[in-house]
């Protein structure tokens, strides 16, 4: 196995795929350096002498500057190293766009086909509560109708989405909450669903009905908790009617063309930007050029790349919603006098990751080099196929559950350091490294630290591409086998 990796000719860094110690030698071609620290494995190594105030290059851009003289052969990181970035830019539209070449094959998976066209790859019974307050009645609920139907069957699983909002909120958090869940509402891998609310909380059930436009009414349900005598009957005799209209449903041939899929990452570390997520971004462009479609989030997390990412608009009106999506979430955090440019969290520093740009550079790899089509705001639907970019903070939940909620079927997600959860649609970790894969198999599905042991690129991510194919047409993942699944909304505002 290679003791380090050089990712572009331009860097003036290596990162260490080993722990090294002070006064080891690495020697490679035109490469000879005698360490001056230990530098344990992630981690970054300087490969010729850089004077303070000089950028450090990682990736080939900027991922901040040296604070002091850094040595050859010195460790790189936090202590010596401090961000570039400021705060509101102007940016001018400068199109260079790069998509790759790549043949289309003709794929399929099996997924089911609603009545509207869309498509699934799931076939669950959902209870969307509208308020935190009825989720444990949701789950009696189950309890009894599984009791009396016994075989679920074309149902794979019968879920409640549990949240914890819905009353006591104002502006954008009360829109937020409706918006999220009646895009749950709707969503394809959902065969049928239950919306159940209590009866007094302000977003009011009615309302959210009224706001969901054309739906199923023969598998769509609603409820109104204290409306009715007994509530886990009429929630039972609900299901059974949405149970009949289903009975019919199977799995069919689908085109790779009709995937949605979900980019995300978390607890990264040094190998982030250099196996899972530069996978992620190959899958992203084979995807999109079988006609499929990808989103990209976590727009904290674009601070620092964005650039490159606005080089990439489809035209100038996209490029000045990339503008906006970058500006407005870098004003949001001003009005709330935090900071814009804060460090990664200890798990990232801990990985390797030492300024915002080293943690974007790594993360905008997920993105590939697909050109960008369209902006979503935060609670958007997909509307066009390709390359997307999704408005949600970088919290885990938060944004997988964004993703969700735009219609994506899947979330891949790209993690160093390990995470056990999952939204409501499948949440599929892939792992930096190896040694993750090995040590936490019921969290992590595919293990993308093979690509450091001089696998070829073409070989992991034809793995890939076959196993997203099983996941879409059943297949599980952990987080289902497990059952962890999550409906997070983003608070910003007001309760009463």
């Amino acid at each position: 196995m290679r003791e380090f990796i050089s990712i572009d000719h331009r860097d003036n860094v290596i990162v260490a795929l080993k722990n090294f110690n002070k006064g080891e030698r690495i020697s490679d071609q035109d490469l000879d350096i005698i360490l001056v620290d230990d530098v344990i494995k992630g981690h970054k190594i300087a490969i010729r002498d850089i004077p303070s105030g000089e950028n450090i290059i990682k990736y080939g851009y900027p991922i901040g500057h040296a604070t002091e003289f850094i040595p050859k052969g010195a460790h790189i990181h936090t202590h010596n190293t401090k961000t570039n970035l400021d705060d509101l830019e102007e940016y001018e539209f400068q199109q260079n766009l790069i998509g790759k070449q790549i043949d289309k094959r003709p794929l399929t998976f099996k997924g089911y086909r609603r009545e509207n066209g869309d498509v699934g790859i799931r076939n669950e019974l959902w209870i969307v509560p509208t308020v935190g307050c009825v989720n444990g009645i949701a789950e009696m609920i189950i309890q009894e109708f599984k009791a009396e139907v016994g075989d679920i069957a074309p149902f794979e699983n019968i879920v409640v989405l549990k949240h914890q909002y819905g009353c006591s909120q104002l502006g954008d958090d009360h829109e937020n909450t409706k918006i999220i869940l009646g895009n749950a509402v709707k969503h394809p891998n959902a065969g049928g669903v239950l919306v159940m609310g209590l009866g007094c909380e302000n977003n009011e059930l009615p309302e959210l009905r009224a706001s969901l436009g054309d739906y199923n009414q023969e598998r769509t349900r609603f409820l109104v908790s204290q409306e009715v005598s007994n509530e886990i009957d009429a929630g039972v005799q609900a299901l059974k009617e949405i149970f009949a209209a289903a009975r019919d449903d199977k799995r069919e041939d689908i085109s790779l063309s009709e995937l949605k899929i979900g980019l995300k990452c978390g607890g990264s570390d040094g190998f982030s930007g250099i196996t899972a997520n530069p996978l992620l971004g190959r899958f992203s462009d084979f995807l999109i050029a079988q006609g499929g479609t990808t989103v990209l989030t976590e727009v904290p997390e674009m601070f620092g790349a964005e650039k490159i990412l606005m080089e990439r608009a489809k035209n100038e009106e996209i490029f000045h919603k990339i503008v906006h999506l970058i500006n407005d979430f870098k004003q949001y955090f001003i009005d709330y006098k935090q900071p814009i440019y804060e460090n990664p969290s200890p798990g990232n520093k801990d990985g390797g990751i030492t300024t915002l740009e080293d943690k974007s550079l790594g993360c905008t790899q997920k993105a590939g080099s697909a050109t960008i089509v369209d902006v979503l705001k935060y609670g958007g639907i997909i509307k066009e196929k390709g390359l997307n970019l999704l408005s949600s903070p970088g919290n885990d939940l938060v944004a997988s559950s964004a993703l969700g909620a735009s219609g994506c079927h899947m979330v891949l997600f790209t993690t160093g350091r390990g995470t056990p959860f999952g939204s409501f649609v499948p949440t599929m970790k892939i792992s930096t490294n190896t040694a993750l894969f090995e040590n936490k198999r019921h969290w992590i599905d595919f293990d993308a630290g093979r690509l450091l042991e001089d696998v070829s690129p073409d070989v992991v991510l034809e793995d890939f591409v076959q196993y997203i194919i099983r996941v879409a047409s059943g297949e599980q993942v952990n987080n289902e086998k497990n059952n962890f699944r999550e409906l997070a909304i983003f608070k910003t505002g007001v309760t009463l």
